[in-house]
């Protein structure tokens, strides 16, 4: 699987839900989980490798790979946390972004599974963050617009060195 990046339309598209989960998610499953190790992330959407479905993996450090086809999120606590984050399609850009500091999720894993999950700390962050790219959202969409503005013109100048 491939990484899409920034100029890639299809990050902002809204994820279509998945109507069966058949025996190749589990293949799915596996991609997923090797490509964002490979990208040396911690979590990673179908849309960000061209597969416009409700999937995603998480891997955090201490926890075992997951993998949330079709996720809800059934609560979010009302305490915030601001803590910086970073994204494999949005390569060499980190900030501070304020999220929920907990969540409570339900979705269905890569064998058909029904689960609910209550996640707090970095654990809870990447699954929001995720189910934000199932969304057609970058972390960079929760930043104050100025400073998305410089963000993205700062990317846009180091992209055109690089043609020329």
């Amino acid at each position: 699987m491939q990484i899409l990046t920034l100029e890639n339309e299809s990050l902002r598209q809204k994820a279509n839900p998945i109507k069966k989960i058949g025996p190749e998610y589990v293949q799915i499953a596996k991609e997923l989980v090797e490509t964002l190790h490979a990208g040396e992330g911690i979590g990673l959407a179908g849309p960000q490798v061209g597969l416009q479905e409700r999937i995603f993996a998480v891997h955090v450090e201490g926890d075992i790979p997951r993998i949330f086809i079709n996720p809800s999120i059934i609560e979010t606590s009302q305490e915030t946390v601001k803590f910086e984050e970073g994204c494999l399609s949005v390569p060499g850009v980190y900030t501070n972004v304020i999220r929920s500091k907990a969540v409570k999720v339900q979705a269905w894993n890569e064998k058909g599974r029904p689960f609910t999950i209550e996640a707090d700390g970095i654990l809870a962050r990447v699954i929001l963050h995720e189910y934000d790219h199932l969304d057609g959202i970058l972390f960079i969409d929760r930043i104050p617009e100025q400073k998305r503005d410089r963000i993205l013109a700062k990317m846009d100048k180091a992209a055109q060195k690089k043609r020329a």
